[in-house]
């Protein structure tokens, strides 16, 4: 008889502990999906980022940039991204907006970019073009 309490108490705990915990994820993750809408930025299982063009009932049409679009079911979506803060909202540790911070930085502080390419086509090219930049 103690055997069988102490297995039923056993289940309980590994029921409390494991079970429910992921069956409450698992329903978040299913109403968020649901709850997705044109306009919302996802990731999808595969690791795709993307935006819902349009919605209809389990369809959707997920444009992943420059015109290509997807076409899925919502099972195919990982996370709904949260919006994007605009740069004036974000707050450094110190209480300051992002804007303050941004005009203390001089000029001289940034990195400068060029947009030069450089295009190798053979070995040769390619060996000299290293010992270039050493």
């Amino acid at each position: 008889m103690e055997i069988l309490i102490v297995m039923v108490l056993v289940l309980v705990v590994l029921y409390v502990v494991t079970i429910r915990p992921q069956r409450q994820r698992q329903q978040q993750q299913q109403s968020m999906v649901d709850a997705a809408g044109v306009g919302d930025d996802v990731l999808t299982q595969g690791g795709i980022y993307g935006t819902i063009t349009r919605a209809e009932a389990d369809d959707i049409v997920v444009d992943l940039g420059k015109g290509l679009e997807v076409h899925m079911t919502r099972r195919g979506i990982a996370a709904v991204l949260p919006p994007e803060e605009d740069e004036a909202d974000v707050i450094d540790a110190d209480g300051e907006a992002a804007e303050d911070l941004a005009a203390e930085v001089e000029p001289d502080d940034e990195a400068s970019v060029s947009g030069e390419e450089e295009s190798v086509t053979s070995r040769a090219d390619a060996d000299t073009a290293a010992a270039e930049r050493r």
